[in-house]
């Protein structure tokens, strides 16, 4: 199955809760009570009209690099397991560093697990769903380094090892390798790292897979996004907005391909529309109306090209939901939650570690 869905699953579970533990702009102290180790075991529970019920929970450690540096957000490291009722199951490893005063950001993940999955394409019984299976293994390195203000620059090495099976033998089985080289930049003018009430978290993802660094065939690939972040109703409430997008240029693997839904468009958990590349554009309202309690309200559209299902490409694709979120913890701005939301024929239920972006 394409590295979309992996990433999907896996970053739910670990870089979601990656940035609870500060605000980024502030150079608090650490006080007397505070841990220079934090551990904790986030469960994870959650349905998709895909993989059915996912059952997980994520082990994981906060705790600073170097003791005197008082500017750097706390470094993370855990581990994430989870398995779905339709025998989708996966393992992964990782790490994100803040080291040099905030100067230099680093992030080291590997995961690997099996997952069952459908796509929906001309076979040969016509438009339908079709399932398929695929063991996959990812190991990713990214190294980011202040520029400017607020400005960071990075590089990233990304391998990926993918043997792909379709029902009823729809397309032939496939064992795709790849190794991406990335180059991104980052713009984070965010008052607090993981609730946002004002500033700007923006990036820049070119990633290559050229064939002269292992790649059957060559590929490019740009991902691009924009949030910003606004409050409001005397500072308790926040209006969030998204624009992002994911483009495909050359010969994309199957396992590369993106599909609506997600962090980008809830409300779309079939994995029926996909491509080459997707663009996408959602606003949300997140209303508190108590120190623990709040509720959000969001709606988006999005659109793909380069489908299996020509028909597909460039229509639009709505999506709109309501969500409830809890306060989890007493001295961070971090909720847990649920959403549910309606696409075109289809339907998405979500719970939260985190916001949607």
């Amino acid at each position: 199955m394409r590295a979309n869905i992996i990433a999907t699953l896996f970053l739910t579970f670990c870089f979601t809760i990656g940035y609870t533990q500060e605000s980024k702009n502030t150079t608090q102290t650490d006080s007397v009570e505070d841990k220079k180790i934090d551990f904790k075991v986030m469960p994870f529970i959650n349905y998709n009209r895909n993989l059915d019920f996912m059952f997980g929970a994520v082990p994981m450690v906060m705790y600073k690099l170097d003791k005197n540096d008082q500017v750097s957000p706390k470094s993370l490291s855990g581990i994430a397991a989870a398995y779905t009722t339709n025998d989708s199951h996966l393992i992964a490893f990782f790490n994100r560093w803040f080291f040099k005063e905030d100067s230099w950001r680093a992030v080291f993940y590997a995961v690997t697990g099996n997952f069952n999955s459908q796509m929906f394409l001309d076979g040969g019984g016509g438009q339908d769903f079709y399932n398929f299976g695929t063991d996959a293994t990812i190991i990713s390195a990214t190294l980011r380094r202040k520029l400017v203000n607020k400005l960071y620059g990075g590089v990233a090495y990304t391998f990926g090892n993918y043997k792909t099976e379709f029902e009823n033998d729809v397309q032939p089985a496939t064992t795709t390798r790849t190794h991406s080289l990335e180059l991104n930049m980052l713009y984070d003018s965010r008052n607090a790292i993981y609730y946002p009430t004002g500033g700007v978290n923006s990036q820049l993802r070119f990633l290559s897979f050229p064939e002269w660094f292992g790649n059957e065939v060559s590929a490019t690939k740009f991902f691009t996004e924009y949030n910003t972040y606004f409050s409001t109703r005397n500072e308790n409430d926040v209006i969030a907005a998204r624009v992002s997008g994911k483009f495909g240029l050359g010969d994309i693997a199957f396992e590369q391909q993106e599909t609506i839904g997600g962090k980008d468009i809830r409300g779309y958990s079939q994995e029926k529309y996909r491509g080459d590349g997707i663009l996408a554009l959602q606003g949300e309202y997140r209303y508190n109306f108590s120190e623990k309690m709040g509720l959000v309200g969001f709606a988006g559209i999005a659109t793909i090209y380069g489908s299996p299902v020509e028909d597909f490409d460039w229509k639009a694709y709505p999506g709109v939901g309501v969500g409830y979120r809890y306060a989890a913890f007493k001295n961070v701005k971090f909720n847990i939650g649920i959403d549910a939301a309606v696409g075109k024929d289809d339907w998405g239920i979500y719970f939260r570690l985190g916001e949607a972006f």
